[in-house]
């Protein structure tokens, strides 16, 4: 039913017939000598002696859609469809003719031709049926939208919005003079097309000097005109637009304010034109007051809107800044990743990934989600990744990082409590080593070549700020070719499906690809197999029209080894002889790779190393050398102690003669050094960049 009806009240007696109506009764429905008093219900409303037989045989009210008019309309065939709604009332008085015995309610839409005549129907079309239907539209395009299709049709016949710039793009800075607008929205009646090329909806302009639009943004006071030829014809002019000018000719214009409370500029932040032909009443003083009242109910969703819009902005940009901008993996590793931000029903969240590349052709995959959501989770995001990039720095396992962000979560939680889940993983593209530790997050997903995609099994431990028991990882060899993808909960769960439903349906994008795989000739481990863009795609099927949809963050790595020819190493006994033999093998194998030019910087390095290991571990070493983004030159021990720099070395001092050059050494050759722990001990790394070719 239309906004703008009109309600009609007839009296009816127990045989059907008028003893009562209301003054819009009398003007709509009469058409005949003496008015509707003694007229049946059957005679104005056909059909209507049913319904009122039912309502006071059963003494319930009874509601029907029937065809309602005066004498004339009914003997025409043009009456209207009006819902009839039939009120017994009881009890009767015996003997009381003037008593009804039923209410008859008719609510029959208003003619076109006499929709802007009773102020009483358009208030309530305007400020009681339309506005508490969109009030809750927090997109200002949406809302700019909602509120024209209320004012058009029910308060003119054309209608549009115009916001100042500033007020929709917050970048945008306040301008002098008379300020630029953009039209949100524009409608009208009669579907005509030159309303729409005449006035572009998205167009932003300055109204030129001395038209009524001008005067009502720096005045914030409504503005009344009647558009004669001669006055369309200027603001045609005016506006270098000649087609205006049959638009508006006769027109009825009224520009109503909105005004914003927090506006730091006089005048209006912006205006509704409305307009009516000269087939309806123009606007008057009635109208205005109706229509004010309509523009700063609208001025108070505008405005809400807009602080929305820029505390979510904001909030994005945020988030968007702390992502990562680049991803870094070995060569024989291809990453991909994508992130949807959550919905605009949703506030901005905390979900992130990571691919940072580790020294010696290793690579640290990581997805995080930080429950809740707003500014505030953004900023634990950010403080997460950057304590992420420092423990991968350091080369910590997998269990021992995430307990390290365990510890930091809830030192934070002191003061904004929080949580977050993390899954971590680093793969070693020289061994195939894939060792994987999870704090609460969803099971990575991990599809070898010719097999079907599985969930990794991985030990349970209690979220990021839980702080309830130790971290485990699992250790395990990959095949080449195999694809992992970490992801966040808003890419498997929502309000419509249940977890595991979505678990299975990623599953299912990841089983397809070997069947693609397979009608394309191609192999899993191949170049030619399904592109990590198209998986994520697939990933993302139908997550898009969830409104209520999370931010989601994913992560999709084919994991390769790098080739054999990159990578050497040996095994070296603990004893003197073996700093020797250990720089020759240097030697040998740089000048089969072309790296002659490092040879005598590496044989110094490696001879340090394993100098090192042999005084201070005792028990074989190894030496490894790692061609791979850089020159790697790498010594394993058995032993767990970290070495230590015992200050600046200087040559006259004889207390670090013997024991503090080593580190210095490697310090002043190498770009960067470290150690990290392995399963039987520790590897102390140095890198040299590559030369250039």
């Amino acid at each position: 039913m239309e906004s703008s009806t009109r309600i009609l009240l007839l009296g009816l007696d127990s045989a059907g017939g008028v003893i009562q109506s209301d003054r819009n009764a009398e003007t709509l429905l009469a058409g005949r000598p003496g008015g509707l008093r003694g007229a049946l219900l059957e005679d104005v409303v056909p059909g209507g002696a049913a319904p009122l037989a039912e309502a006071l045989r059963s003494g319930r009210e009874r509601t029907v859609m029937l065809p309602v008019g005066s004498a004339a309309e009914l003997d025409a065939g043009v009456a209207r469809e009006a819902v009839v709604t039939v009120h017994p009332m009881s009890p009767v008085v015996p003997g009381a003719a003037a008593c009804p015995a039923a209410l008859a309610v008719i609510r029959m839409p208003t003619p076109l031709v006499d929709r802007f005549v009773d102020p009483a129907v358009t208030r309530r079309a305007l400020l009681e049926d339309g506005l508490p239907r969109i009030g809750a539209t927090l997109d200002l395009d949406l809302l700019a939208r909602g509120l024209i299709d209320v004012l058009v049709p029910h308060f003119c016949n054309s209608g549009a919005l115009l916001l100042l710039e500033s007020v929709v793009d917050a970048e945008e800075p306040p301008a002098s003079g008379t300020p630029p607008l953009r039209r949100m929205a524009l409608a009208s009646d009669d579907g005509d097309s030159a309303w729409d090329a005449a006035f572009p909806t998205g167009e932003v302009l300055v109204y030129p000097s001395g038209t009524p639009h001008e005067r009502c943004l720096l005045t914030g006071e409504p503005v009344l005109t009647a558009l004669g030829g001669e006055d369309a014809t200027l603001l045609a002019e005016k506006w270098g637009r000649p087609p205006v000018a049959d638009l508006l000719k006769g027109m009825s214009l009224l520009l109503l304010p909105v005004r914003l409370d927090d506006s730091d500029r006089p005048g209006a932040a912006g205006f509704f034109v409305c307009t009516r032909d000269t087939a309806h009443r123009p606007f008057d003083a009635y109208d205005i007051e109706i229509g004010m009242e309509f523009a700063a109910r609208a001025a108070r969703f505008v405005d809400g809107a807009r602080r929305y819009g820029r505390e979510r902005a904001t909030a994005l940009t945020l988030q968007r800044s702390l992502l990562p901008t680049g991803l870094s993996a070995p060569s024989s590793v291809d990453v991909h990743h994508r992130y949807l931000p959550g919905s605009r029903l949703v506030e901005v969240g905390g979900d992130w990934y990571e691919s940072i590349a580790l020294p010696g052709g290793r690579v640290a995959l990581v997805v995080g989600d930080v429950a809740g959501h707003g500014v505030r989770a953004a900023v634990t995001m950010g403080r997460l990744r950057t304590a992420i990039h420092t423990l991968a720095g350091l080369d910590l396992p997998p269990a021992e990082a995430l307990e390290r962000l365990d510890l930091l979560m809830s030192t934070l939680g002191e003061r904004e409590p929080h949580f977050a889940t993390c899954a971590y993983v680093v793969y070693d593209a020289v061994t195939g080593r894939c060792e994987v530790a999870s704090a609460g997050h969803l099971p990575p997903l991990l599809a070898a070549p010719g097999a079907p995609a599985t969930y990794l099994d991985v030990p349970p431990s209690p979220p990021l700020g839980v702080g309830d028991g130790p971290v485990a990882s699992r250790v395990f060899t990959v095949e080449d070719g195999t694809l992992l993808f970490l992801y966040t909960d808003g890419l498997v769960e929502n309000r419509g499906r249940d977890i595991d439903d979505g678990l299975a349906r990623l599953r299912r994008v990841f089983d397809r690809r070997e069947e693609a795989d397979a009608s394309a000739g191609g192999m899993g481990g191949s170049r030619g197999a399904s592109s990590l863009a198209d998986l994520c795609d697939g990933a993302l099927g139908g997550v898009f029209d969830d409104r209520h949809r999370d931010d989601i963050a994913m992560l999709v790595a084919r994991l390769r080894r790098i080739p054999a020819s990159h990578h050497v190493s040996w095994e070296l006994p603990a004893e003197p002889a073996a700093v020797r033999r250990a720089r020759g093998l240097v030697r040998d194998r740089l000048e089969r790779w072309g790296l002659g030019e490092l040879a005598d910087s590496t044989a110094l390095l490696a001879s340090e190393l394993v100098t090192n290991a042999i005084r201070h571990a005792g028990g074989r070493v190894t030496l490894r050398l790692v061609r791979e983004g850089g020159l790697l030159c790498e010594v394993q021990d058995s032993s767990d102690g970290r070495p230590r720099v015992h200050g600046t070395y200087e040559p006259d001092d004889t207390a670090l003669a013997e024991t503090g050059r080593g580190l210095h050494v490697v310090g002043r050759l190498a770009r960067r050094w470290g150690v990290r722990r392995t399963v039987t001990g520790k590897a102390v790394w140095c890198e040299q960049a590559l030369p250039k070719d």
